[in-house]
This record gives C-alpha cells, sequence and structure tokens, in this order.
C-alpha cells in the first residue's frame, strides 16, 4: 500500500511539473539555442531553459574556455612550476550554470551509454567528483558549440576513446 500511495504521488508531482513547464515554454521567448540545448544528453526542458537563459547571447563569450569558465567548469588553481601559487575566485561566476551542467552531468551518465563510458573512464584513473566534474566539463563545452553554431548535439565528438 505505501508503495501504491509513493507510486501516485510521484505521477502527481510529474503531471505538475510538465505543467509548469508547458506554461513557461508558453510564456518565454524562446530563442533558437533552446530546440538545439535539448538535444544535448542530460537536458531537458528545465535546464535547457536555465542554460539559454542564465548564458544569455553565446556571441559575449569569444572562447569556448571563456564560457566553461563562467559556469564554473574550470579548476581556478594557479600553479606554476608545479607549485600552488595561489586560487583564483570560484564562487565569481554563475552557480545556476554550474547547477544545470552539473544536474545534466548526473542525468547523462545514469541514461546514456556514451556518457556512462566517459564517466567510467576518469573514474579508472580518479575518483568520483572529478569524473562529474570532468563530465559536466564536456557538457559545457558541447553546450557552448550547440549554442553558437546552432548544432544538435552528436556524442560522437566528445565521447571518443582517446578524451
Amino acid at each position: 500500500m505505501a508503495g501504491k500511495i509513493s507510486k501516485e504521488s510521484i505521477d502527481f508531482l510529474t503531471r505538475q511539473i510538465k505543467t509548469i513547464e508547458s506554461i513557461i515554454e508558453e510564456k518565454m521567448e524562446l530563442r533558437e539555442p533552446y530546440k538545439s540545448l535539448l538535444t544535448l544528453q542530460g537536458v531537458g526542458k528545465t535546464l535547457g531553459l536555465t542554460i539559454m537563459l542564465e548564458t544569455g547571447p553565446i556571441s559575449r563569450f569569444t572562447q569556448v574556455g571563456n564560457y566553461c569558465s563562467y559556469c564554473r567548469k574550470v579548476s581556478t588553481k594557479w600553479i606554476s612550476n608545479d607549485k600552488k601559487k595561489g586560487k583564483g575566485n570560484k564562487k565569481s561566476e554563475n552557480k545556476y550554470l554550474a547547477w544545470a551542467f552539473s544536474e545534466a552531468a548526473e542525468i547523462a551518465r545514469r541514461y546514456y551509454p556514451e556518457a556512462r563510458a566517459f564517466y567510467q573512464r576518469k573514474m579508472q584513473k580518479t575518483n568520483a567528483m572529478v569524473a562529474h566534474q570532468a563530465l559536466a566539463h564536456k557538457l559545457a563545452r558541447a553546450a557552448y558549440y550547440i549554442m553558437r553554431d546552432g548544432v544538435p548535439f552528436m556524442p560522437e565528438k566528445i565521447f571518443t576513446q582517446s578524451s
């Protein structure tokens, strides 16, 4: 009986989420990158809207590294001659994009075999947090090119064996 009640609650909340998403899509002025972002592994309507709105015009980022830094998906350590020379301001960029790409990485790891294989390769070399961040970084890089060029996501371009 407890399982049945839990299932009914989950179904009710799922319907409410879909209703909210559809209302937001109707009210929002959706730009072209939104539809392309939905092809990215792990990105659904909510994360797609978050990424599109928090990024703004992608043309303000001249390089993919600038965008990944803005998304908090690169290290802030300063190293010279293999010695730590300080650390950057890791809290100065967009925390909502950092959240969105972390969520997308977790969903992609669970449901997409290419992302899972990349994550597992990273896990063999390091720990779970580093592997998760590496996957989120890959997705942020892919999102940059998807929004800049208006192309759909192609997993074979980022999840190759040499990555």
